[in-house]
């Protein structure tokens, strides 16, 4: 009667389990289809109104001045044995002093931490580098080359060809989701982690489901499965798209942010708009989705999350609950009026704030020191 019933719950818990799975990739394929239906009917009146205008975009043949400042670092390559790929990174500070080590989001390359390759070097190793299938980086073509355990796998690669074992690790958007998961699997080689607008994966993965207002939010990540519509929605209009992102009123770099510059546009321009460009990064989102689930979720190094108040994309409410994963120091900052694009936003600000996170370790230190 005991193995009967225990074989019961075994079936039930199976069948619950996959009835649970069927209504979650039932939901995603779902909002897929609805968003795209939204879409299409946006891209068939655009063709229609404006048909020369709507279908028009051009490559950008000369890269602007500010990707060659000096004053932000040395433009420099790394070849990884293992999986074969070239990786650019930029750069700056002396070589042998702890490692920072910043991971940029989507659609955003190296560039995107201009603010603090400068402020950092001259107390770090900064080396902003561009991802798989950003920039100058190799560009896979495959979508299953974008998986999470190879987008792991390029951090540990290359921050093992700079020399270093352990590095503190900054992210942005989708580099930060990718910085809390390295945090998880390579615990040893972080002594930081400073994430930027994206809450822990685990909070993510729960809260959304549960809130229509951070799916609606999220509509893009169900968009951005289909194959060639989002490349293309995103070059109409010579990549008006990809401009409003940075500077709309919603979604865009505040009032009170210190803003882009034309110059500063132009740099996106020119590497979103080469052949193949969007393709890469859009492939990190077609991988999302068949992640396996997280087995370790506790990250142990101290923590500081800094979050604009004004994102457009991701709710507030989820930022706290990241504390329930962290084990050891946890430091958030939520910046008045800061949209998505914060490190960019509030350059001062998130450098004030990063200094203080880093120094609190050697005060610590220093009065331990002190009472001995």
């Amino acid at each position: 009667m005991a193995k009967l019933l225990r074989g019961l719950l075994m079936f039930t818990f199976t069948l619950t389990g996959k009835i649970k799975g069927i209504g979650f990739w039932s939901l995603i394929y779902s909002y897929c289809a609805l968003c795209t239906c939204c879409v299409l009917l946006k891209l068939c009146w655009n063709a229609i109104a404006r048909p020369s205008r709507a279908f028009h975009w051009k490559i950008r043949e000369t890269a602007p001045a500010c990707l060659n400042d000096t004053s932000l670092g040395t433009h420099c390559y790394v070849k990884i044995k293992e999986s074969g790929l070239r990786f650019h990174y930029v750069a700056a500070g002396e070589r042998g002093k702890p490692l920072i080590l910043f991971l940029h989001g989507f659609p955003e390359f190296w560039f995107s931490w201009r603010h603090q390759l400068r402020e950092f070097k001259s107390e770090f190793r900064v080396v902003a580098v561009d991802m798989r299938g950003y920039g100058e980086s190799d560009q896979p073509t495959s979508t299953d080359s974008y998986r999470m355990d190879y987008l792991l796998a390029d951090i540990k690669d290359v921050m093992e060809c700079l020399g270093y074992n352990r590095c503190i690790l900054v992210g942005h958007d989708l580099g930060g989701f990718l910085a809390w998961l390295f945090a998880i699997h390579y615990p040893e080689m972080v002594t930081k982690l400073i994430v930027l607008n994206c809450p822990h994966p685990s909070v993510f993965a729960d809260y959304t489901p549960r809130h229509l207002s951070q799916l609606v939010k999220s509509s893009y990540m169900f968009f951005f499965q289909l194959p060639r519509l989002p490349e293309l929605v995103f070059s109409m209009h010579d990549f008006k798209a990809l401009k409003s992102l940075f500077t709309s009123s919603r979604t865009g770099i505040g009032r009170k942010g210190s803003g882009l510059t034309s110059e500063d546009v132009e740099a996106y321009l020119y590497y979103f708009s080469q052949p193949g460009a969007l393709t890469g990064p859009l492939n990190y989102y077609r991988n999302m989705f068949s992640s396996p689930a997280l087995r370790r979720r506790d990250i142990r190094c101290p923590v500081l999350l800094l979050w604009g108040e004004q994102d457009a994309f991701l709710e507030q409410d989820m930022a706290e609950q990241c504390r329930l994963y962290i084990r050891g120091h946890f430091r958030l900052n939520i910046i008045s009026g800061a949209s998505h694009w914060l490190q960019q936003d509030q350059p001062d600000i998130v450098n004030t704030l990063i200094w203080t996170f880093l120094k609190e370790g050697e005060s610590r230190r220093s009065y331990r020191h002190s009472l001995a």
